[in-house]
């Protein structure tokens, strides 16, 4: 855990290693634009679309295992694109500087598989046919684990004017988007968000528990 990176006296470094959070966006723009051609081209079609990079419980029966990591980097159109993409700027950034970028590869990629594992898990229970992307299941596995090293981190919400703390905005964005889901009828992901932000906070305790001082400095730090 590389914590050391936000001390003061090396913040020079910290405000450099953005690399990594750059290459994650860049990919998922690659990957949707080069869909949208392919697909306007009549290249690939929809069903392509469905069998062959959403996640979904059909998908994971006829053993299309690849959609665990497609559906991660692609999105349903460029409002959502958009709106993940701006998030992982901002919230990657962050985590990317605490955790180095080794670390916060594997952690996004895990929590993307976890959210996913999520979603495919209360499918069985409640099935709906319906497929689903984005990379917001890794997303909110990164909120899940600000949620417990930066809680008191002031950050902002969708189109809410004033900064709001990191353990209170989480919750209630996740609560926004199920209502919104439920009211509008929208097809949001939301068990997949669910288990991005559980799978953030399980790694927040890990981390917690095994640095026990660079966690509470962090805490600290982001007041």
């Amino acid at each position: 855990m590389a914590v050391y990176r936000i001390y003061p006296q090396k913040r020079r470094k910290l405000f450099s290693s953005l690399s990594l959070t750059f290459s994650l966006i860049l990919i998922n723009v690659a990957v949707f634009i080069l869909v949208g051609i392919l697909s306007k081209l009549g290249v690939i079609s929809q069903s392509f679309f469905s069998n062959n990079i959403a996640i979904s419980l059909e998908n994971i029966k006829q053993l299309r295992l690849w959609t665990f990591l497609t559906s991660m980097f692609m999105h349903a159109g460029w409002f959502h694109l958009f709106a993940n993409m701006i998030s992982l700027f901002f919230i990657g950034s962050l985590v990317e500087r605490i955790l180095g970028a080794k670390r916060y590869l594997w952690f996004y990629l895990l929590s993307g598989f976890f959210a996913s594992f999520f979603y495919i898990f209360f499918e069985l229970l409640f099935p709906s046919g319906l497929g689903a992307v984005g990379a917001s299941g890794a997303l909110f596995g990164l909120v899940g684990l600000l949620i417990l090293l930066t809680p008191n981190l002031p950050v902002y919400v969708m189109f809410i004017p004033i900064p709001i703390k990191m353990k209170y905005a989480a919750p209630g964005l996740l609560i926004i988007l199920w209502l919104i889901s439920i009211a509008g009828n929208v097809p949001i992901g939301n068990t997949a968000h669910l288990g991005g932000l559980l799978a953030g906070i399980f790694y927040g305790l890990y981390l917690k528990h095994k640095y026990k001082n660079k966690t509470r400095y962090l805490n600290k730090y982001f007041r």
